[in-house]
């Protein structure tokens, strides 16, 4: 049974499990207004910046997304077993290794290498877009670019990048609350995947490059290694991981922009804001919405008694946009801001934050020169506002640029 804080009833309440629950709704705004923390079904949900900020290097706290699939029932299986092994449901010293290992693999030298590849990607795929003044932004540009970005770090095919996307989007939903009931979906996409590593661990020790996979691959067999379980288990995590927040953060990043034309324009005028653009639309809209912990044992907080195993959402887009660390409320990629907390904190800050911080921050500038004005072209669908969120389907039309 899920832990609790001792909190008064008179502490507002979110069924987070709901699919229709909103981590930007009038509640949840309401909530923030009357206090730091709401109950939720699984333990307390944190809403302000200063508390978030706080929690997230708490010791003691834990990683608590290792629970995610025992609350809905999943305890053995493939993906139970895949999803134990992750870096980031790992603790002290075995979390430490991990990510000394795999740290190399993300070095700024390799990865900077890469930037004149995406740029030129950004541009392809605006040129390949079926109608020159209207898209389908998921499926013809975040999508496509999510996943090649994937292929050419891992030196794959980039025309494999379908297999890719299709897989790591299904590993995805793993992280909605309808997980149970795509279990079975899921656990063939991380089959296939399976697949996909097997072949590259192989080709690396056969013959090493200079590449993002052969710095895993040489992990594996230095002295202090990376065994073959966590290799394979590691890579799997890094390709979903790195298409997922791509693709749903750039496509947040265009219906952020829709709302704010101006800002549009400014981005496209200034290439050099890319990289304040991405910071600032993921305070405002990150696909991760929240970030979880769990409580190693009881301990009070801000007079609050907090429970072990406690679980505790920190609540990313009611964080960011606090009124007590941004108050004038604008979105504008020209202000100095707070931090915001879209790639985790403390000893799980996402490993692959550079990455992603440049690939998006190379294709907003570009998408901006080329997709002038741009406005709904129809209706958008998308994830629940919630967990991982982001759209699947976004139609722009726009004014062509050069």
């Amino acid at each position: 049974m899920t832990q609790a804080a001792t909190a008064p009833a008179d502490v507002p309440y979110f069924n987070v499990a709901d699919p229709a629950f909103s981590v930007q709704s009038e509640e949840v705004r309401r909530a923030r207004e009357q206090g730091w923390y709401a109950r939720t079904n699984y333990g307390i949900a944190v809403l302000r910046h200063d508390e978030v900020k706080r929690l997230l290097k708490h010791p003691r706290l834990r990683q608590g997304s290792a629970r995610w699939p025992e609350h809905h029932g999943i305890t053995t299986g493939p993906f139970a077993e895949w999803w134990a092994n992750w870096v980031l449901n790992k603790e002290g010293e075995d979390h430490h290794r991990l990510r000394r290992l795999m740290n190399p693999a993300f070095s700024r030298r390799l990865i900077s290498g890469l930037v004149p590849r995406f740029r030129a990607l950004a541009g392809e795929l605006v040129d390949g877009f079926a109608e020159p003044d209207r898209c389908e932004f998921v499926s013809e540009f975040a999508e496509p670019y999510a996943a090649r970005v994937i292929a050419i770090m891992l030196g794959l095919p980039e025309e494999e990048w379908p297999v890719i996307a299709r897989d790591s989007a299904t590993i995805g939903l793993a992280m909605g609350v309808t997980i149970a009931e795509d279990l079975p979906k899921i656990e063939a996409a991380l089959d296939t995947l399976y697949g996909y590593v097997d072949e590259l661990i192989d080709d690396r020790l056969r013959e090493p490059r200079d590449d993002f996979v052969t710095r895993l691959v040489q992990a594996e067999r230095d002295q202090d290694r990376l065994s073959r379980v966590e290799l394979r288990d590691s890579m799997i995590l890094l390709i979903f991981g790195g298409f997922d927040t791509t693709r749903n953060q750039l496509g947040l990043a265009m219906q952020t922009f829709l709302r704010h034309p101006d800002q549009w324009r400014l981005l496209g005028e200034r290439p050099e804001l890319g990289a304040a653009a991405v910071e600032e639309v993921m305070r405002v809209d990150p696909t991760t919405t929240w970030v979880t912990r769990e409580a190693l044992d009881d301990f009070t907080f801000e007079g609050v008694d907090i429970a072990a195993g406690t679980t505790v959402h920190l609540f990313t887009e009611s964080a960011g946009t606090d009124p007590r660390a941004v108050p004038d409320g604008r979105f504008d990629i020209t202000a100095e801001r707070p931090p915001h907390f879209g790639f985790g904190g403390g000893a799980h800050h996402c490993l692959g934050h550079f990455v992603a911080r440049c690939d998006m921050s190379e294709a907003l500038p570009l998408l901006a020169r080329r997709m002038r004005d741009p406005r709904p072209g129809g209706e958008a669908r998308s994830l629940p506002l919630s967990g991982n969120t982001g759209p699947i389907t976004l139609p722009i039309a726009f004014t062509p640029g050069s």
